[in-house]
């Protein structure tokens, strides 16, 4: 009994753990590979616990309902509910796939998982809703600031000098990265010439229904974009970003 219940533990936590990180990558985002992983755990220990004396109510469809919820509470968070419907269509149809290969034990059911991902990919080009999302750090002296940007293939903003692309961020990330405020932000030209900061420049910018404008800009010798680090210029909008999800935007090859 232990021997399978150690298996079937096992098999479920590498399952749910393709599935939570399918998720992710379908609806564009980084994922935190630690709450993935403990998400995974909790699907493992439910599994395991169905299989207990005494515990097998739990297979009931209310508390299968219940670990898909804590699930993704732990791995995406409370109110995602796009990687929440997304994680749900995935389990569903595993499900189906696993009844129609039950006699073919762990290794298809293994397969079918990588099988649905990569018919996901195909189908969705890796994204659902086409959105996709990039870990951002920014050090500053002895301040790191780690935010989620969007990647929008249609932002060709650029430094008027270098030519460099520019990554904007939202007006409570550069007022923690910078101390410049919100009405600072609102009056480039007039900080600009305060010198508040040294280094500061102007970000001449042009958005659809909007004349244009400019843009505070300051380049950090440290900017890491999903994993790759060099320095780079980011501008302050002195707006929110639209959405929510997101708190910079980047261009296509940042």
């Amino acid at each position: 009994m232990t021997v399978y219940l150690d298996l079937v533990m096992g098999l479920n936590f590498l399952v749910d753990f393709l599935l939570l990180l399918g998720t992710d990558r379908l609806a564009g985002y980084p994922g935190d590979r630690n709450r993935l992983l403990a998400a995974a755990a909790l699907g493992a220990g439910y599994g395991g616990a169905c299989l207990l004396p005494g515990f097998r109510f739990l297979g009931g469809t209310l508390w299968r309902l219940v670990s898909l919820a804590l699930m993704c509470t732990l791995a995406f968070g409370w109110g995602a509910w796009k990687r929440w419907g997304v994680f749900l269509i995935l389990t569903m149809a595993l499900g189906g796939m696993a009844l129609q290969l039950r006699r073919g034990g762990a290794p298809l059911l293994i397969l079918a998982a990588l099988g649905l991902l990569l018919l996901c990919r195909v189908a969705f080009g890796g994204q659902v809703g086409g959105r996709e999302y990039v870990p951002v750090e920014i050090s500053s002296g002895e301040k790191t600031l780690r935010l989620l940007a969007l990647r929008d293939t249609g932002n060709q903003l650029r430094d008027p000098v270098t030519g460099e692309r520019v990554m904007v961020i939202g007006p409570e990330a550069a007022e923690n990265l910078t101390g410049l405020t919100r009405q600072e932000l609102e009056d480039p030209m007039g900080t600009l010439a305060a010198q508040v900061i040294p280094g500061l420049r102007l970000i001449p910018y042009r958005s659809v229904g909007n004349d244009g404008g400019m843009l505070l800009g300051l380049r950090f010798p440290k900017v890491t974009v999903n994993g790759r680090t060099g320095s780079g210029i980011v501008a302050f909008a002195p707006r929110g970003m639209d959405g929510g999800a997101h708190q910079a935007l980047i261009g296509g090859t940042v």
